[in-house]
């Protein structure tokens, strides 16, 4: 009877050992998956984002409508300033034209004259300056004078004023 008793009690034990391999078992088998899903998810993740950075890539080297829009709208742009500039360089060469036109006429009316008084060059007719001034003065308004002090005294310096609108001159360019 000793022996029957023993042998329940070892299947009981046998049974018991069993099923506490099997917990193990399947505790171990449940961490394995968990950590192949963790894994999964980690190179599911890289590959999306790989994914992702692919098609940004094909997106910007193959995406010519949207590159030619850009292309399009900077041209647009730099085209607006060229006309800009276009116009205000004719501005400017306008206002110029005038200028030179008026000190053309201002020169040769004032040129025959002082070349005939002094036979001094137009410039240095100008910036010859009367004896009797002092250093200070000619800075501010330098006078004209003759070379000579018999030679008929200072020449008057001819600088009428002209304004733009009234004045002769080109008014029109193409």
């Amino acid at each position: 009877m000793a022996q029957q008793r023993a042998l329940p009690q070892s299947k009981e034990t046998l049974l018991q050992s069993y099923n506490k391999r099997l917990k193990d078992d399947v505790k171990s088998i449940m961490d394995n998956f968990t950590e192949i899903i963790k894994s999964a998810k980690v190179r599911a993740g890289e590959s999306l984002m790989k994914l992702v950075s692919d098609l940004k890539q094909f997106l910007i080297l193959n995406d010519f409508p949207s590159v030619n829009e850009a292309i399009d709208q900077r041209n647009q742009q730099l085209r607006a300033l060229q006309e800009e500039c276009d116009r205000k360089l004719i501005a400017l060469r306008d206002e110029v034209s005038i200028d030179l036109y008026e000190l053309e006429e201002e020169y040769y009316s004032s040129s025959s004259s002082l070349c005939e008084a002094n036979d001094l060059p137009l410039c240095e007719a100008y910036w010859r300056l009367d004896p009797d001034t002092d250093s200070a003065d000619c800075l501010s308004a330098p006078l004209l004078a003759s070379p000579e002090p018999s030679a008929g005294g200072p020449l008057q310096a001819a600088a009428p004023a002209h304004s733009h609108t009234g004045g002769p001159g080109p008014t029109e360019h193409t």
